[in-house]
This record gives C-alpha cells, structure tokens and sequence, in this order.
C-alpha cells in the first residue's frame, strides 16, 4: 500500500489541474463530477491505506513512502516524503471524506453561481494541500501544504469578489495568518540549523539529545511552532481573521473550519510532541491560550446576529478546547476532538447553508424563527448538530472528546483547579451559545416564507455528518482509547451541557422579551457591542498597526528616491510611446527594417 500512497493527496491535485486547465470550457456536471469525484477517490484510497495500516506488522512505525530528494547539501536532504501512521491516519480519513461531502452538497449548493468550475477547482486545491499537510514526513514538505491551504483560503474567502468586503476579508485571513507562518518558517530554519534535519521522525529522536528539557533552543523552536499554529488555527491574540472569512460561501466555510485549515495548526503541535515535551514552558503557554480563547470566542459566539459568524466564533472557541488539550499533553483527546468536531460542525455549517438557501441567501437569525416545519430536514439536522457541540451526555459524540479533553486537563498536574474550570465554564457556555441558535432559527414566530426544495445532494450529506455526529464518539470506545472517567468529572460535565441547554430554552424561548429588554438596557448593549466585536481586538490592531503605517507611507510618498524612481517610469513610457509608433502593419517597412537590421550586424561585426 505505501507504492499507492501518493495516490491520496494526488487525485484532489489531478482534478485542480483538470479544472484549471479545461474547466470553463466543461459541462456542470461534468465539473462537478470532477471537483467532488476525485475527493471522493482520493477518500476511498485513504480508508484502503487505513485499513492496510491497521492490518500490518509495523503499524506503530507508520508507512513511509518517499518519492524523491529536493536537495542533497552537506547531508541535509530534505525529501518529498509521505507518511501514514496512527496520527496522519485520523486527520486523513476525516480530511477525504468529510471533504467529500461538502463538495457533493456544493454541487448543489453552488448550482447557479456562474464561478462553478472555479469554485471547484479551488476546492480540489484546498483538500489537495491539506492532505500534503498531513501526509508529509518531512517539515519542508508539510510547509508547503501549510502555504497551500492558506493560498486556497485566500481565493475561496474572496470567491465573491466583485463585492469589496470579501475581497478585504479574504486580504486580512492571508495578512494575518502569515505573521504564524512567519514564526513557523523562523522555526523551520532553526529546527534545520541546530538539528540537521527536517524529518518529522529525524527531529523527534535528535531533539532530546541536542537540546535537554527547558533549554533555551527547545523553547524557541517550540515557541515558533506556536506561533505558526495560532495564526493557522486562529488562537489569541491571531484570531481576528476567522469571523470575516464567513465571507465566502457556506461549503468554503465548512471546509475551512471543519477539516482542513483551522485545525492545522492542531495537527502540527501533535505531530511535533516531542519537541513540545522539551519545552514545558510552552506547552502550559498553550493550555493557557486555549482555555482563554475557548472562553472569550464563547461569549463572542452568544451575542451574533449572523448564524455564519456565530459558528465561525464556535470554532475558535472549540479549536480552544484543543489547543487546551495539547497544552496538557493529552494528544489523543486534542485529535479525538478534532474528529467529532469535523462531523458536528461541517453539519451545522451544511444546514445552516441549507436554511439559508430557502430564505434567499438570509443568515439574520433575528430574521429567521419558525422555521422547524418548514425545514423539517434542515431543522433536524441543526439541532443533532448543535446537541454534539454542546456535548449532550452519552448521546453524542462531542460529549465523549470534550469530556475526554476535561478528564485530562484535571488528571494532568498542570491542569487541575483554573484550567479544568475554565473548560467546565466553557463547556455551559457552548451549550448555551449553541441553542440559542436552534431556537431563534427554528422556533417562535415565522419571519420569512420559504422557497423551493432542497435536493438528495443536500440532504444526504446532512444525514451522514449527523449520523457521524452522534456515532463518531463510539469509535474510539470500541479501540479502547477511552478511558472510564471518574463519575463526579462526568456528572460535573454533564451538568454543565443539560444547564446551558436549559438556560438556552429560558432566555432565547420561554423569556425572549426579558432577554431583550436586558440586552437593550445601556450596560447589556455595552456588553453585547463589545463581545460581538471580539472584545476589541479589531480595533486595537488598527490603531496600533494599521494606522501608524498608513501615515508612515503617506509621509514617506515624497521621499528622495520617488523622483528617481517615477522618472524612471516616465522614460519606459516615452521609450513605449515611441516604438509602439513603428507598428504601422505595412509588410515592406517590416522588411526594410530586417534588411537595415542584418546589414548594421554584419558592418559591426566586420568593422570593430
């Protein structure tokens, strides 16, 4: 199987370049054959390799498969490397098939959008490089997927962009990602100097023997990866970008913050354990984010207006969870969580995406209400969805990750007392954020009517992410990954989950006018504008970075140099103007031209 491994990332990049190259000159179905097609091979291949890696001898080492050498310079040799193992396995499987069925509900989804085959093929690429991300057994190489998903963000977050906010929204995602990817770079270049290495396996086994526990070097390498996976996964203080990029469309949204690149910089942090465990300063510097962006993008979440931007806070505060997680050194709960997550909140993004397209492209939730029989499929959809966020007890398979994640941080020495309360705080706050959604949408009075039917292309993706959504946490159980958790961690968890569905049910059902008397009163408005806005920190950037450097250029627009450089510009555009005048389409000037040419030629060659 490991001679067939390239087939995985391979397929998804076939069809980009199908589409890329003829794609506009194809029949819709045809690129939707394509666009989803490949991903759908690409996921049966990647449960193939699974289960041939499961059924191996060497199934702890992985499989590697090396294809070929970049450089080879003074014994660094950077390869192009692919490796499936227990890890890359998981993110594999999710990445492919969740992917699959985002892109067969985008066939429907996208149907009248004259940017079809664009839209496909911009998809193709986004799962192509995050499937490169995982695959890569070297560092080089899964750099090169972190810059791919984050090229593809940047042309799916501006898809639409005739309108000048997607295009802004879609500028500030690359801009601020890239101070991460700066940071990991930085961190790619030390790891390579100190260590002589880029292999992922290479490193792992060199880093304890270079660098002991605490030193500084580890510390710095590890603070860089850090870096990198903040601006990826959009942790404080980078996760400005996320709630704009709701500007593409809803399948681009689901795929961004379900499978591919939100949770990257998950990803790197688990495969780069080793280096973490060296550095413990780093690793509760993790918890510590993780804990504090689960909370704040928590409330931020409760007081949205807009169902895209309120899941889009969801995931910031769920990507919180692991990053929390990891911080403890509980890996296999950060990953497990990942995994439910993807199924949970690729369904709520696909529902709510199939809500918005029978009320005309609407996502105001306070324009929505009484839509529970109208939608019937939607409607079921979103609450199962929503019940696996909120980690429903025994029921879902949130509940089984988070409550993992909980019995983790309170077991680890670090992570007992603040940290498992923040997650326990966090926890009620998701259910509530969670089901406020689900009775302003689906319940009260009807705002809107409805229009059209949603297809088999819809719906079926919608039944299996829910069924994935509530059976996904049962598989880890049957590998015996799940460990029994103390009763009163579990009933305190549970408690948290069933109160927050209950406060949701009081405040946003049973009491909406108290709700909103209270949320109109001048300190609940102060409250409501500051969370909503994601507690300033737009503002912040923009008067400590943004600004200062507008008025730096305007300042420095007259500088010594711009008359030097604009003469410049003005001669190349005299020097054009004139030798565009000896284009007169007249042959025999052509000809004359050549003739005095080649005569000048040979007079130089013989004369001097």
């Amino acid at each position: 199987m490991a001679e067939l491994l390239w087939l995985i990332p391979a397929l998804p990049f076939a069809g980009f370049l199908a589409l890329a190259l003829l794609g506009s000159r194809m029949p819709r179905p045809l690129v939707a054959t394509i666009g989803a097609g490949t991903v759908g091979l690409s996921a049966l291949a990647a449960i193939a390799a699974s289960l041939a890696l499961a059924g191996s001898a060497g199934a702890e080492e992985g499989i590697t498969r090396t294809l070929w050498t970049w450089i080879s310079v003074g014994g660094f040799a950077p390869a192009v490397a692919l490796r499936l193992d227990a890890l890359s396995a998981v993110m594999t499987l999710v990445v492919t098939i969740v992917g699959f069925l985002i892109l067969l509900y985008s066939t429907e989804f996208m149907a009248g959008d004259e940017g079809y085959s664009r839209f496909f093929c911009c998809m193709d690429l986004f799962v192509g490089a995050m499937l490169t991300l995982v695959l890569a057994d070297d560092l080089l190489l899964l750099y090169l997927g972190w810059e791919g998903v984050g090229l593809s963000s940047y042309l799916l977050i501006g898809f639409w962009y005739k309108a000048e906010a997607n295009v802004r929204a879609a500028r500030k995602a690359f801009i601020v990602t890239r101070v991460g990817d700066t940071a990991f770079a930085l961190g790619l270049a030390l790891i390579a100097t100190q260590l002589g290495t880029l292999r992922i396996q290479e490193v792992a086994e060199r880093a304890p023997l270079f660098w002991g526990a605490g030193s500084g070097m580890a510390v710095a390498a590890a603070a860089l990866m850090l870096g990198g996976a903040l601006g990826k996964s959009a942790q404080l203080p980078l996760q400005t970008w996320l709630p704009d990029a709701m500007a593409g469309p809803t399948p681009v949204s689901a795929l961004i913050h379900a499978a591919t690149m939100v949770t990257a910089g998950v990803y790197l942090i688990a495969r780069m354990h080793a280096l973490f465990l060296l550095a413990p300063v780093v690793m509760g510097a993790t918890a510590v984010i993780g804990a504090a962006t689960l909370l704040m993008a928590g409330l931020s979440a409760l007081t949205q207006s807009d169902l895209k931007r309120a899941l889009a806070y969801s995931t910031i505060s769920q990507v919180g969870y692991m990053f929390l997680a990891l911080g403890v050194g509980a890996w296999s709960a950060a990953i497990f969580h990942f995994m439910t997550h993807a199924f949970f909140k690729s369904l709520l993004f696909l529902a709510a995406g199939a809500v918005s397209m029978r009320l005309r492209g609407e996502h105001d939730m306070f324009r929505m209400g009484g839509l529970r029989r109208a939608l019937p499929g939607a409607f079921w959809a979103f609450v199962i969805g929503a019940a696996s966020l909120s980690a429903l007890p025994m029921v879902t398979a949130g509940f089984y990750s988070k409550e993992m994640i909980l019995e983790r941080v309170w077991s680890s020495p670090r992570g007992a007392g603040w940290l498992w309360a923040a997650g326990l705080i966090g926890a009620l706050i998701t259910a509530l954020y969670a089901f406020r959604m689900v009775f302003l949408v689906f319940f009260g009075e009807k705002r809107q009517e409805t229009e059209g039917r949603s297809g088999a292309r819809v719906m079926f993706p919608l039944a299996a992410l829910a069924a994935l959504s509530i059976g996904g946490g049962f598989v880890p159980m049957s590998r015996g990954t799940w460990e029994a958790h103390a009763l009163p961690l579990t009933l305190a968890a549970s408690l948290a989950s069933l109160l927050g569905i209950a406060g949701a049910w009081f405040l946003f059902h049973r009491r909406r006018g108290m709700t909103e008397r209270l949320a109109g009163s001048p300190a609940g408005a102060l409250l409501r504008r500051f969370w909503a806005g994601g507690w300033g920190f737009d503002q912040a950037y923009d008067a400590l970075l943004v600004r200062p450097f507008v008025r730096l250029t305007r300042a420095s627009r007259e500088e010594f140099a711009d008359p030097y450089s604009k003469g410049v510009a003005r001669t190349a555009g005299a020097l054009h103007h004139l030798l565009s005048r000896t284009v007169t389409g007249q042959l025999r000037w052509y000809a004359m031209a050549i003739a005095a040419g080649t005569i000048l030629l040979i007079g130089m060659a013989v004369f001097l």
